[in-house]
């Protein structure tokens, strides 16, 4: 079983892969060269199919499992936001207009890699690509216990305890010698590790059980 994690970041994204014992980090620019390589499945922090309205279920059902913290999971991505404006303060106002919720600056500046994600499994729908929150895996590894801030000390260092117990022997060194120059941070290396170790063995989703689908027949469905 070869799982891959992917984690974006301002610069691309990072991979991790657990294959048997092995385990390995790269860092890429676009979504086709991370996912180029083969895997039997992959996991990644990027939301995988969209409504109209920017609703969705698995989002809900997200922020409920990580009551207190929900603000840690972004809502609101529709197509086109992104498809029809360049500036979010005119995609918001079309929003506004349509009765919907405003996009937050966070989502807006993921869209290009919504989109790039969007693309990409669009055309390849023969791969096991899932959506994964991190956050989701990191309280399933806690035992359901909620999580610090992750940029916090403590919360970087429970996150590394938990990764280091699941067998990620080189995270230290991912941490320092291996990211170092790349872009990505700290907290962008976790995530892709959790994220590869719900690729590797899901522990189950939101919803459970068979998803929704959007108009692209792409499920709306949170692994972790």
């Amino acid at each position: 079983m070869r799982a891959l994690g992917l984690d974006g970041f301002s610069k691309g994204w990072v991979a991790v892969v657990i294959d048997g014992d092995r385990q390995d980090i790269s860092f890429h620019r676009e979504i086709a060269d991370a996912l180029s390589r083969p895997f039997d499945r992959a996991g990644i922090d990027i939301p995988i199919g969209m409504t109209d309205d920017g609703e969705r279920v698995c989002d809900r059902l997200a922020r409920e499992r990580l009551r207190p913290h929900t603000s840690r999971v972004f809502t609101g991505a529709r197509r086109w936001l992104w498809e029809e404006f360049r500036d979010p303060g005119q995609a918001n106002e079309a929003a506004r207009r349509r009765g919907e919720s405003r996009v937050s600056r966070q989502l807006w500046h993921l869209g290009k890699k919504i989109m790039e994600v969007d693309a990409f499994v669009r055309a390849n729908g023969a791969h096991d690509i899932r959506e994964v929150h991190p956050e989701l895996v990191f309280l399933r590894m806690n035992d359901g216990t909620p999580l610090p801030r992750k940029k916090s000390e403590e919360g970087d260092a429970l996150r590394r305890k938990l990764l280091k117990r699941a067998g990620f022997r080189e995270i230290d060194r991912w941490l320092t010698k291996l990211r170092i120059g790349t872009g990505a941070k700290r907290d962008d290396v976790l995530d892709a590790c959790a994220v590869a170790i719900a690729a590797r063995s899901p522990a189950g989703s939101v919803p459970e059980g068979p998803p929704p689908f959007d108009e692209h027949r792409l499920p709306m469905q949170i692994w972790f």
